[in-house]
């Protein structure tokens, strides 16, 4: 069998305020801002980091789904709320220089940088829609 040429290209985050997550990913994680779209009252801002330029995440409006029903919709405000609705894992080469920028941009801190028992070093964040965010030392 072989391998299919596919690539992850997207992936997409709820935010819960446009301008606070924007601020989060543009300035306090430096990513770039590849697309900011707004439709029927919410909008999509797509972003990635600048040596990845096929790869985004889309931060998007947790509602925008017209399948989603009332209930639903109650749920993952909950859930976004507590933090348990979507995660992302991202790495860095100096997961501590990493780890200082977010702190000292005001990000919610989950956990500092932590040797784990199965391998990894990492950190961990909150951003503002409550989405958590790890970040593994690269080596």
């Amino acid at each position: 069998m072989t391998a299919m040429d596919i690539t992850i290209h997207a992936s997409f985050l709820p935010h819960s305020d446009p301008e606070a997550s924007l601020t989060f990913y543009r300035d306090a994680l430096g990513f770039e801002v590849r697309n900011d779209v707004g439709y029927g009252g919410m909008r999509w801002i797509t972003v990635g980091p600048a040596n990845q330029p096929g790869t985004s995440i889309v931060l998007c409006p947790p509602n925008a789904d017209p399948g989603v029903t009332d209930d639903e919709r109650r749920t993952i405000a909950e859930m976004m709320a507590k933090g348990t609705y979507a995660m992302l894992v991202l790495a860095s080469k100096d997961l501590d220089a990493a780890f200082e920028r977010l702190q000292a941009a005001g990000a919610e801190v989950v956990q500092e940088p932590t040797e784990q028992p199965y391998g990894v070093r990492d950190c961990a964040f909150r951003d503002p829609a409550g989405n958590l965010l790890r970040i593994q030392q690269k080596s």
